[in-house]
């Protein structure tokens, strides 16, 4: 669909009246507001190839009845939800179903799903989004329900991926699906990838599947739970034909062992178009017991990579302190400048300051002014000595490392600084994070002339900037929103000192500039959305979401009411924030009763950060705003380019 929202119940039939007969492939993921009675029509697109119905209400009736129509499909995108009963399924469903060579499923209850009816599966793509507990607190359990004892059927399978939200559940229903995997490994099997967070034991299953791929296929991409990586020689072991994925993430995987078992293995990496080293502290680094993670990086480690991947178009080194040596041409900036062919970058803030402290730059001392918590009068702040960031290229220095390696990069298209220690105070399924690791000693030099050198970015369309301290006024956010025209997406978190929110005015400035921008994520505790942030924010004509995050900060619901009222195309208001249950309850309601009849997409959670209660709402939000928007994570390399059209 064109914007998200814009797809009511009478269009929806009405298209599919008009030319259904003419639809070969059709998406209607993330349209959650849709009775399962109009998503029922798509039955009547009896020429459809491809479907995407994840985020759909269906029951498995009704599903039956839509596949059973839809002979000639070959890829599908569902979800699986507490209810589904594969028995209901009638036997036209099922041969449908046997054609179908692309499955994306994502359970919300432990399921096989459709799995063991598509026989002819070639990509399975699960997403395991089952929570541990009913609302009530009950324990569930990972045992299969009653008529799944069907088991799926690998043997044309050629890309296996799988990623769990937390939660021990999703890892014992994932292992049902891994010991099908592990009797008979599939020949034409060559991409292999399970996302995890935290740990995942390997049992004697996992171990088998193991040994069976290193003896019998040659993948192209792959990704493993940490834990199956850690002091392991799999690596070694492991055969590839033309690799285009790795992701290491989060593993302790140090720069010789890369070397050594993935570039020194004889192997072309000129085909590598993805690499995640996210979380990998040591990846950059030379094996050594006493090592610690703030000690400087290998220049010679990250030369060879960078020179064995020369064709990387995305690269993830986020979550670990890479800090360069001195000398020239050793910084870490330098060699990425390399790559010319990157789209998406993302690097901790501290592996973009200098080597060292340059001579040209004061010391950044607190400010000890009083600074206003959001929008109102401006106060002059104590803002260090030298050049004016927008007087000519005095503001991004050429000088400077990181300027160098953006004006290499010119069409890079996502962009993410975060900063080593950062935690967003929105986990998943546990309560609010109250308190927040300080931020690593060398971002300190990084400031607004850095951030003013990302305007260089013509191309540009998502932007993350988190846990900058150095932000003094945010003139370089300025910057971006003049000469970024294509920004889509823009996620701020914890800029600035702690406590103090110095950069409100330049974000207005900013704003009123980005005329593109569809979603915007703002963390900062002590924010103040005041009826002039919600002025500025309503320049923004294209926007579709919001989400706010803001421990201790507060809201004006006045202005919120009038800014949705002038923001005709947003359907997510998500304010978390230090006010009253009463008043984020009456904000919502109010919300809901002045636009859910003309916006039917419309998706508003207002809630205080700190209740204890969070949790129970964050479960109610729709998979595709808590998945793009609501929650904060790094996306560069996240998964394989192209996973799904």
């Amino acid at each position: 669909m064109a914007s998200i929202g814009e797809a009511s119940e009478d269009k929806v039939k009405q298209l599919v009246t008009e030319i259904g007969w003419e639809i070969q492939q059709l998406s209607m993921a993330g349209c959650y507001w849709l009775s399962g009675s109009t998503v029922e029509h798509v039955a009547r697109c009896r020429g459809l190839v491809k479907v995407n119905l994840s985020g759909c209400h269906l029951t498995s009736l009704r599903l039956s009845k839509v596949l059973s129509a839809l002979q000639r499909l070959r890829s599908l995108a569902i979800d699986v939800s507490p209810g589904f009963d594969a028995s209901q399924l009638s036997g036209e469903c099922k041969a449908t179903l046997s054609r179908v060579r692309e499955l994306k499923q994502t359970l919300y209850t432990p399921s096989y799903g459709v799995v063991p009816c598509c026989t002819s599966l070639e990509k399975l793509l699960l997403y395991f989004e089952i929570l541990d507990r009913t609302r009530e607190g009950a324990v569930l359990s990972g045992q299969l329900m009653v008529g799944q004892s069907n088991v799926p059927r690998y043997q044309h399978l050629r890309v296996f991926y799988a990623r769990l939200a937390p939660g021990y559940i999703n890892q014992e229903v994932v292992r049902l699906y891994l010991a099908v995997l592990s009797d008979r490994t599939p020949e034409n099997l060559h991409a292999f990838l399970i996302s995890v967070p935290g740990s995942f034991a390997e049992s004697g299953a996992t171990k088998n599947l193991l040994e069976s791929m290193a003896r019998n296929v040659a993948l192209d991409a792959l990704q493993l739970p940490k834990s199956w990586l850690n002091g392991s020689a799999l690596l070694q072991h492991m055969k590839f034909s033309s690799p285009f994925y790795f992701s290491f993430s989060r593993c302790a995987l140090s720069g010789g062992h890369l070397i050594r078992r993935v570039i020194d293995g004889g192997r072309d990496l000129r085909s590598l178009a993805g690499l995640n080293l996210s979380g990998c502290a040591h990846c950059l680094a030379p094996d050594s017991l006493l090592r610690k993670a703030e000690d400087d990086i290998d220049s010679g480690i990250l030369e060879t990579l960078v020179a064995a991947c020369g064709n990387l178009r995305h690269l993830n080194l986020s979550a670990a302190h890479h800090h360069s040596p001195e000398g020239p041409g050793r910084h870490l900036c330098q060699l990425l400048a390399r790559l010319c062919h990157l789209r998406s970058l993302s690097l901790p803030v501290c592996a973009v300051a200098d080597s060292a402290p340059r001579a040209d730059r004061a010391p950044v001392q607190p400010a000890t002014h009083a600074v206003p918590r959001g929008f109102g009068k401006k106060v002059r702040i104590g803002v260090p000595s030298g050049p004016d960031p927008f007087s000519g290229q005095a503001g991004p220095l050429p000088s400077s490392v990181f300027w160098s390696l953006l004006k290499s990069v010119p069409f890079l298209d996502r962009l993410e600084l975060i900063g080593s220690n950062f935690s967003s105070a929105m986990p998943r399924n546990e309560p609010a994070i109250r308190n927040s690791l300080p931020p690593c000693g060398r971002a300190q030099s990084v400031g607004d002339s850095e951030v003013a050198a990302i305007g260089q970015l013509a191309f540009l369309r998502h932007l993350t900037l988190a846990q900058l301290p150095s932000i003094l006024t945010g003139s370089g956010l300025v910057s971006i929103g003049v000469q970024c025209q294509q920004l889509q997406s823009l996620s701020l978190a914890h800029l600035g000192t702690m406590g103090k929110v110095a950069y409100t005015s330049a974000l207005a400035d900013m704003l009123k500039h980005c005329k593109r921008l569809k979603d915007l994520r703002l963390e900062q505790p002590y924010f103040s959305a005041n009826a002039q942030f919600f002025q500025a924010l309503s320049q923004c004509s294209a926007l579709q979401r919001l989400c706010l995050v803001s421990r201790s900060g507060t809201l004006q619901p006045e202005a919120v009411l009038a800014f949705m009222a002038r923001c005709l195309h947003v359907v997510v208001c998500h304010l978390f924030t230090g006010e009253s249950l009463s008043t984020c309850r009456s904000l919502q309601q109010s919300l809901l009763r002045s636009f859910q009849a003309e916006r039917p997409a419309l998706n508003v959670v207002i809630f205080p950060l700190l209740h204890e209660g969070l949790t129970d709402v964050i479960r109610d939000v729709p998979m595709v705003h808590l998945d793009e928007v609501t929650l904060f994570k790094s996306r560069v390399a996240e998964e394989p380019p192209n996973l799904w059209w």
